[in-house]
């Protein structure tokens, strides 16, 4: 899927900006890692299973929003294990030969993780099965009747899968996941407590006020809470003696057109257009998609999953319909919808 240029210069977009490295940021171990608590509980205990056997950890496969930390949790998998980790994606994976040559190259008990998963290709997950289950890579020699099949060991390794879009994962690949963890997003106080650990990480002053103020607009993202640290750290530091504090970070969010609770332009013309032009629905995703001029698995994936929580839309089987929420939050009148908003979503 190609992404957007608009998507690209969007500070509240969940999806990694092509100058953007925040390894620094990234924590190393699970007991640094803040949020999902459930997930991290559930990795030690797998973790320390297969040390004590002297194993690879069964595959794993991360699923949610972008900017939720499912490559964090892939290294931090790879820490934890004490091993190497190989790092692609999966239009990256162009042929079943780059496949091959990835799982022969990786070093015994090594993590391999694919990123977004769910675009390979038919060919190269078939190639997958095998390498999964058996630890085994099935090369087909030759062409035609005189064609035969040679089948090589392969070292141990975990698979790390993460994807956006589960749904789209077959059924034969999901199933050769032992593991399966899906991310939630993040409470505001467990954002504050991100935007003061990449604070001092940054060697910025920050009070309470203004990590809690960065916090609550930051849609849930830790990816999105720390791209704003970096914007307000360069307002505070022309502007405001270096110290971030609530006005501040206030003063530079509103600059960008971030309001109180998250939302920027793209996100008050979707809303507007749903209401004003649509009466507050139903409308399709399609429809949505060309008035907006953006990607329609680009509105669905990223941007309408923070609205979703906030209980500013529904999706219905006839369309998207906007709640009394949005209308009370750009200030319109509601519409009564009748029985459209009890429509099953889709």
């Amino acid at each position: 899927m190609r992404k957007n240029t608009q998507d690209e210069e969007r500070i509240v977009s969940p999806s990694e900006q092509p100058d953007e490295s925040e390894l620094s940021l990234r924590p190393r171990r699970l007991r640094e890692m803040i949020g999902q608590n459930k997930i991290k509980q559930n990795l030690m205990i797998g973790i320390e299973a297969a040390l004590g056997r002297e194993e690879p950890l069964d595959h794993v496969l991360l699923y949610g929003p972008p900017g939720l930390g499912k490559t964090t949790l892939a290294n931090i998998v790879a820490n934890e294990m004490d091993t190497s980790i190989r790092i692609t994606s999966g239009p990256a994976i162009e042929k079943p030969g780059d496949l091959a040559a990835i799982l022969t190259s990786l070093e015994p008990n090594s993590v391999f993780f694919i990123d977004e998963i769910h675009r390979l290709k038919t060919t190269i997950e078939e190639v997958l099965y095998s390498a999964m289950e058996d630890f085994k890579l099935d090369i087909i020699i030759g062409r035609g009747p005189s064609a035969r099949t040679l089948r090589l060991d392969l070292p141990k390794f975990t698979l790390v899968g993460a994807t956006t879009r589960a749904g789209m994962l077959p059924s034969p690949l999901r199933d050769r996941f032992g593991i399966h963890h899906g991310l939630e997003l993040y409470e505001t106080e467990e954002l504050d407590l991100i935007v003061r650990r990449s604070a001092d990480i940054l060697k910025v002053e920050i009070v309470s006020e203004g990590s809690l103020e960065i916090a609550r607009r930051s849609r849930g993202t830790p990816r999105i809470a720390n791209r704003m640290l970096k914007r307000v750290r360069d307002y505070a530091q022309v502007r405001a003696q270096g110290v971030i504090t609530r006005e501040v970070a206030d003063a530079q969010l509103k600059l960008m057109g971030v309001d109180q609770i998250g939302l920027d332009d793209f996100d008050r013309r979707y809303l507007i257009a749903i209401i004003e032009q649509f009466e507050g629905g139903p409308v399709g995703l399609e429809t949505l998609s060309a008035m907006l001029g953006e990607e329609r698995d680009t509105i669905e994936d990223m941007y309408e999953p923070y609205l979703l929580q906030l209980g500013f839309i529904n999706r219905t089987s006839r369309g998207r319909i906007a709640t009394r929420n949005a209308y009370g939050h750009i200030g319109a009148p509601y519409r009564e919808r009748g029985s459209a908003q009890t429509d099953l979503e889709y």
